[in-house]
């Protein structure tokens, strides 16, 4: 642990630094939980950040489209910034006057957190009191980063609350696996394993229908290229100026606590994979779509359109108004725990 800076009201923030004996390196600072970058090797041993990110905490302060950040207290977006829980209508902050999303106007990715070193990881936590952005009931929530021996970092969250609420809280990191700053994800070959998705309305809210993937760009069930489905002239593309949506993850057979695959990617020129793994029922696949060439990142080069991919695992959006989707609602005497592991390899290609 080593100090990364100071808030410009004068408040502390710390750098946690993982590694492993293969050489992989993690960062995070306890503003925001933000993963502030990840360095894996590629097919021929050399090492790079794959994580999109700046390296100071001015930039972080200054505003940027989450990178690498916890974000809740709900992440992703909910209809008309309200919702009804036992009766009771709550009222939450609109971003653009429409929707509230990730948490509000300072969710959980502007908060500093508290942080301490844990076996092979770093734990932060923070204590969410009741009203904070509109949301019902103090919320505590315990996120802990572990790096294991096989290059997977492992997320685990974990809340309780002391009345009625909802809640969805992932990590928010872009990844691009040729290396932070070198240029679009349009090559990398994805994975999905997902059958259907959650199609959205002009204002990227689910209109509440469970769509196939298939015949449409939005079918990954099989490797394919990012590029050509960022691309096309479907509907839902346009609409969202590229990908931006939740898909439904297939998980038949698998207990609630069980992780399954969700998504695979591999870079083919620098051979790198990325697996990830989850036991939330959906992930939110965005193609960097307005990331913004104001943005200057570690490697101190411009950040353009579509020159990073998430894969945000999830809960759906909107879920406290679409009362078939899994519910987001946490109760006292409950629990929340979720887990999402992204595990990195090479591969050797054709």
């Amino acid at each position: 642990m080593k100090r990364y800076g100071t808030t410009r009201d004068g408040r502390a923030v710390e750098q946690f630094g993982l590694s492993n004996a293969n050489g992989m390196e993690v960062t995070l600072i306890s503003y925001g939980g933000i993963l502030t970058s990840i360095r894996v090797p590629d097919r021929q041993g050399r090492f790079a950040n794959v994580a999109l990110g700046f390296d100071n905490l001015a930039q972080y302060e200054a505003g940027h489209p989450y990178f690498g950040a916890i974000t809740g207290r709900y992440a992703n977006r909910i209809a008309g910034g309200r919702f009804t829980l036992d009766g009771v209508e709550y009222e939450l902050y609109k971003q653009d006057g429409l929707s509230s999303l990730h948490g509000g106007a300072v969710g959980f990715d502007k908060r500093i957190w508290n942080a301490r070193t844990i076996d092979d990881g770093v734990e932060f936590s923070y204590l969410s009191p009741d009203g904070e952005e509109g949301y019902p009931g103090a919320l505590a929530v315990s996120v802990r980063y572990l790096l294991d021996a096989d290059n997977a970092l492992r997320i685990d969250y974990a809340a309780v609350t002391d009345a009625p609420t909802v809640l969805n809280l992932t990590n928010h990191s872009y990844f691009n696996l040729m290396g932070e700053g070198e240029g679009t994800i349009y090559e990398h070959i994805l994975t999905l394993n997902a059958d259907s998705y959650t199609p959205t309305d002009s204002r990227q809210i689910p209109t509440g229908e469970v769509a196939p993937v298939a015949g449409a760009p939005f079918d990954f069930r099989a490797p394919k290229a990012i590029g050509p489905g960022q691309r096309a002239a479907h509907p839902q593309i346009v609409m969202a100026k590229g990908y931006d949506h939740n898909f439904v993850l297939n998980r038949d057979g698998l207990d609630d606590e069980e992780l399954g695959m969700a998504a695979r990617v591999y870079e083919p020129r620098s051979g790198r994979v990325m697996e990830v793994w989850t036991t939330e029922p959906g992930v939110q696949f965005y193609a960097g779509n307005v990331l913004d060439t104001t943005l200057v990142g570690t490697s101190g080069r411009l950040y353009r359109q579509s020159d990073g991919f998430a894969l945000e695992t999830q809960h759906f959006p909107d879920s406290p108004n679409q009362p078939h989707f899994p519910s987001t609602v946490l109760r006292p005497g409950e629990r929340f725990e979720s887990t999402t592991v992204y595990r990195f390899s090479t591969d050797a290609g054709a």
